[in-house]
């Protein structure tokens, strides 16, 4: 009996790459001596991407979908992708053909090998100037405050086994870095250089102010690192507050009769409430996460299925 790969494909407005990324897939994967499934997930599209699927999936049983009720973010998508494949392998990839569907047959040999999980890292990001260095800032925040040594330039196209995948699923924090928790879940992995094209169609939804804030979720699902600064912080304004204290009393006794200066005394004090409600915002932010945590609400809504 043949092995069953999946391939774990979320999407959101891509009505313009969807037949083409079917088109292309098939070609390779008809090619490999797999069996193969394709496991969709809509994070609520607004345009014909459901409807393109839908319309392909009616004679392709190997077509399945699942619609979020609203828009959940990738991660959400991500997860409930892999929660629904049923495959001996499961491929994760975009569907705008950037991570070109020919380096497929490349990512299952190096599965097969043994591995837990398969990186994809691309050669050159085939990306705007501006792009390049934004993915660039948002890699090198990542890893310089999280330490989780995710591979640099990875691509999303990454392939993994049935037992990964089932770890993955143990994972139920409602906060979700996917590359932070794979990086968790297992070291048995390895990495290919695959080249990059040009996006097929449309535009990436992915812009610098998403990188950030996916950098700034995995500084703080990942690291204490915030918290820690804000101590360290605090202890030395107030050292050097407490020796300009000591400063000022011997200058005042020995050497200088000051003038009474309420302006600056008005700085200091608007300076030292904006220093705590900056710190006190970040240990906000932490406590903001684990109320949603503790609440336990499912991680993803699902408004339908077909196929599945």
């Amino acid at each position: 009996m043949k092995k069953l790969l999946s391939l774990v494909v979320p999407v959101y407005y891509e009505e313009e790459v969807i037949l083409q990324f079917l088109k292309e897939t098939k070609l390779v994967l008809d090619e490999l001596p797999l069996d193969y499934e394709y496991i969709f997930v809509d994070d609520g599209s607004k345009d014909k991407t459901v409807a393109i699927i839908t319309e392909q999936a009616i004679n392709n049983d190997r077509i399945k979908l699942v619609v979020f009720s609203y828009n959940q973010g990738k991660a959400a998508a991500v997860s409930a992708g892999i929660a629904h494949a049923k495959g001996d392998f499961l491929l994760y990839m975009d569907p705008d053909l950037q991570d070109p569907p020919n380096e497929i047959p490349r990512f299952v040999d190096e599965i097969e090998k043994g591995y837990d999980l398969v990186w994809g890292i691309r050669s050159e990001k085939k990306d705007t100037f501006l792009n390049k260095i934004f993915s660039k800032i948002f890699w090198s925040t990542l890893n310089k405050f999280t330490g989780l040594e995710i591979p640099k330039g990875i691509a999303v196209m990454r392939i993994f086994n049935r037992s990964f995948a089932e770890e993955f699923l143990k994972y139920q924090e409602s906060n979700r870095f996917i590359e932070g928790i794979f990086i968790h879940i297992s070291k048995n992995w390895k990495t290919i250089e695959i080249e990059q094209r040009d996006r097929f169609a449309g535009k990436t939804k992915f812009n610098f102010k998403k990188k950030m804030q996916l950098a700034f979720d995995a500084i703080f699902d990942f690291s204490e690192l915030p918290l820690k600064m804000a101590v360290k912080f605090g202890i030395v304004i107030s050292i050097i507050g407490f020796l300009g204290l000591i400063v000022l009393l011997l200058l005042k006794i020995f050497f200088i009769h000051f003038q009474s200066g309420w302006p600056s005394i008005i700085a200091a004090i608007i300076i030292g409430f904006g220093l705590q409600l900056f710190f006190l915002g970040i240990v906000s932010l932490y406590v903001g996460r684990i109320y949603k945590e503790v609440k336990q609400r499912p991680m993803f809504s699902i408004k339908s299925k077909i196929n599945l």
